[in-house]
């Protein structure tokens, strides 16, 4: 069975629903994500805490190494409609990015280094984008 849990003040239902779709496009139908929507100073205690930068970003994601349990992604909804507006999108879309972005980084993509790995995740982003508005979910 797919569970996903989210938790944050806006945006639950889609969140949860973008990630479920998401998990089934990737072939996990028995899984468990948990993502938490947080603001600017939330996120960066965690990037400082976690990753020891001192600053806000958009998305971070805690694998579990579990393939039942994928892990957490946290999403700040501050950054999410600042970029929206920054790359002329809604703030669904932004936030469909972010989701599948979180959740591409638990199943071990990496873009960081770039190259073919960076090519890969960006292919994969943009087929979930495209079945998340094939569903109407963005």
């Amino acid at each position: 069975m797919l569970k996903v849990l989210v938790q944050g003040k806006k945006g639950r239902i889609a969140i949860k629903k973008m990630a479920e779709a998401a998990l089934e496009g990737l072939g996990f139908d028995d899984c468990e994500l948990s993502v938490l929507l947080t603001d600017d100073k939330g996120i960066r205690e965690l990037n400082s805490e976690y990753r020891g930068k001192d600053k806000p970003t958009d998305v971070l994601s805690f694998p579990m190494g579990d393939p039942y349990m994928l892990g957490d992604v946290v999403i700040s909804m501050e950054r999410a409609r600042a970029q929206a507006v920054e790359f002329g999108v809604s703030e669904g879309e932004e936030l469909a990015r972010l989701m599948v972005h979180g959740i591409l980084h638990l199943l071990g993509h990496d873009h960081v280094k770039g190259g073919r790995q960076a090519s890969k995740m960006k292919e994969s982003e943009k087929a979930l984008l495209g079945l998340l508005k094939e569903k109407g979910l963005v």
